[in-house]
């Protein structure tokens, strides 16, 4: 079940959203009514979220409101890793909390929170359980990152790359399962929070992981999770084979699904952080999803799922 639609990811962070050509993020606010209102007329009992901030930023809030973009929002979330990129410790938890609820009285949400592996795997071990102490109970949702670690093969999205030294690498390593799926000690104590706290596991292109990752997490009871369906993927052939198979697959949990990535062919610039050319055609594509995988018969209704929330 699909339970909320994201509207991208980390919006204000520069290797999600080009700041040079959206200085002032009312290109990404006109996408975002625009997305909003194309996801209610689906689904008018479907939660929109803000796609999570990073870094935590109340201003970024009022600078939303300010060009309207809250107005078609039900949630706002946020990202935050103060073991590994952000300059604040993880005992500030609650007080990043108190700075969005202080600017919007919308549910919040963490949707990405996690320790790396990089220096050791014992600081992931206290890392989440600190995390837990602080944030259950703090939030209504708190979507882990990650199930598995990022393969080295593969790259990490960010704007400088390698050039970003050790900051860069620490994507590589944030998973409870290491790249070729054997378990770090954290994943055992992430068992006894998976009902109170769900997962964040995106899922690339016919992701070879796919299958493996539902059997972990079915093991380990979790009962929610993030991902994301990418606009600019919608465009490789049999993508929608792909949309399909991805999403039968997480049918038995309570799915936050994101709608991001700019398709280089659809940017003012030719990069997947670029505003589109034209927002409707990002709002069409939330539109075409919502109508395939979370039509409005089979959700309840949005006060009902934000009260359990």
């Amino acid at each position: 079940m699909i339970e909320a639609a994201m509207i991208w990811n980390e919006p204000n962070n520069k290797s999600h959203w080009d700041p040079e050509i959206d200085p002032d993020w009312k290109l990404f606010s006109d996408m975002v009514i625009a997305a909003g209102q194309a996801i209610k007329g689906e689904n008018p009992n479907l939660p929109r979220v803000l796609g999570g901030i990073s870094p935590i930023d109340p201003g970024f809030i009022k600078k939303l409101e300010s060009h309207g973009a809250m107005e078609h929002l039900d949630v706002v979330a946020v990202h935050g890793f103060p073991l590994d990129w952000n300059l604040w410790q993880i005992h500030e938890w609650p007080a990043k909390i108190d700075e969005i609820r202080a600017v919007t009285d919308k549910p919040i949400w963490v949707s990405e929170v996690g320790i790396s592996t990089f220096g050791a795997e014992e600081v992931q071990v206290w890392g989440l359980n600190r995390t837990a102490e602080l944030l259950i109970g703090k939030v209504p949702k708190i979507h882990w990152y990650s199930l598995y670690d990022l393969p080295r093969a593969w790259e990490a999205t960010t704007r400088h790359r390698e050039a970003e030294g050790s900051s860069y690498y620490r994507h590589f390593y944030m998973g409870l399962l290491r790249e070729d799926g054997t378990p770090k000690p954290a994943l055992e104590e992430y068992a006894k929070y998976a009902s109170q706290m769900g997962l964040c596991q995106w899922f690339h292109f016919e992701d070879h992981r796919l299958d493996d990752a539902v059997t972990w997490m079915k093991r380990l009871g979790v009962k929610y999770l993030r991902t994301g369906l990418s606009w600019a993927d919608s465009f490789r052939p049999n993508a929608m084979d792909w949309f399909d198979r991805q999403m039968e697959a997480l049918a038995d949990f309570d799915v936050t699904v994101t709608f991001c990535f700019t398709p280089e062919h659809r940017g003012i610039a030719p990069h997947h952080t670029s505003a589109p050319q034209v927002k409707e055609e990002f709002a069409e594509f939330c539109a075409t999803m919502i109508r395939r995988y979370a039509p409005a018969s089979q959700s309840a209704p949005a006060s009902k799922v934000l009260e359990v929330l």
